[in-house]
């Protein structure tokens, strides 16, 4: 018997719908029932039973509903006990400016509730800026989006990121009233983007390539704070992840989704080897993906979506 089963188990009671609990706890529904039978098979009684609406735990469910919530009050306060010995250290976490945008704050908040000996370097740099970095051991984990050829450190995709036009009101009417747009919307739409060798003008590039067309772009600046000024100015418009628009100078831009199956980033934690890293490190990239599976449940990360766990 696993801890984790009874977390789902008492989830499951709580909502009374294993797909409710399922989504709740990032895992997909046919994991769950598994995790559950398995759980019932080991007691060799029914815990749960399914009706038109849902389910509702059994008599013996109930029972086992009590003593599952005591086991696992003692299990957090051991993990309390444990804690209390005051994790130190420190780690260093490299997080491109889109994603620092939406994930600085509440990661270094979620480190110093749980960790507030461990001491957090940020560092802020384009995604292969932070791939160089690992490689060199300058740095612990990173947030990245893409892990091309073999690598010395070890990645794990944690979430997707769809594209938005961004885009000053004045220049609305360079764009047609529906949306999601499509990129043939936006081939002659003026764009300040970032130069080539970043990921995201690849992507770019690469979508527009394949529809015969380059995109219009009258600007490049490598660095986010820049390129959304000339935004904030209604000079030119630009193609980003929503979290590029999530600062409260910002609330003014209109942020509008494109469809398009290829204009997506993936999202992954990057680390070196967990025979290479502190407690330390190994802590903070718990709380890494803790914080970022969280950010989008609450619908605080725009246009993010978690990927299924394999």
């Amino acid at each position: 018997m696993e801890l984790r089963q009874l977390r789902y188990f008492l989830r499951v009671v709580e909502l009374g719908s294993m797909g409710k609990a399922a989504q709740e706890l990032g895992i997909v529904t046919s994991a769950l029932s598994q995790q559950i039978s398995r759980l019932e098979g080991e007691l060799s009684v029914r815990l749960l039973q399914r009706t038109s609406t849902g389910v509702v735990p059994t008599a013996a469910g109930e029972a086992f509903r009590q003593e599952a919530q005591l086991a696992l009050r003692h299990a957090e306060n051991a993990t309390l006990a444990a804690q209390a010995a005051r994790l130190s250290g420190h780690v260093s976490v490299g997080l491109a400016p889109t994603t620092g945008s939406v994930l600085a704050v509440p990661f270094l908040s979620a480190m110093q509730e749980r960790y507030p000996d461990v001491r957090v370097h940020l560092v802020e740099s384009l995604s292969g800026n932070l791939e160089q970095m690992l490689s060199r051991r300058q740095i612990d984990l990173a947030v990245v989006f893409h892990t091309g050829g073999q690598q010395p450190w070890s990645a794990r995709p944690i979430l997707d990121e769809h594209l938005f036009v961004i885009i000053h009101p004045d220049l609305q009417h360079l764009l047609p009233q529906h949306t999601p747009l499509q990129l043939e919307d936006i081939i002659d739409l003026p764009l300040v983007m970032p130069s080539a060798p970043h990921g995201l003008r690849a992507l770019v590039n690469a979508a527009f390539f394949r529809q015969g067309r380059e995109p219009s772009i009258v600007a490049q600046i490598d660095g986010l704070a820049l390129l959304m000024d000339v935004v904030r100015a209604g000079r030119a418009a630009t193609v980003q992840p929503g979290a590029a628009a999530v600062r409260s100078h910002d609330h003014q831009l209109l942020r509008l989704p494109l469809a398009h199956d290829t204009l997506k980033r993936r999202n992954l934690i990057a680390s070196l080897p967990d025979d290479e890293l502190a407690p330390a490190g190994l802590a903070a990239r718990i709380v890494l993906a803790d914080v970022m599976r969280e950010l989008v449940r609450q619908s605080q990360w725009p246009g993010a979506a978690l990927l299924q766990p394999q």
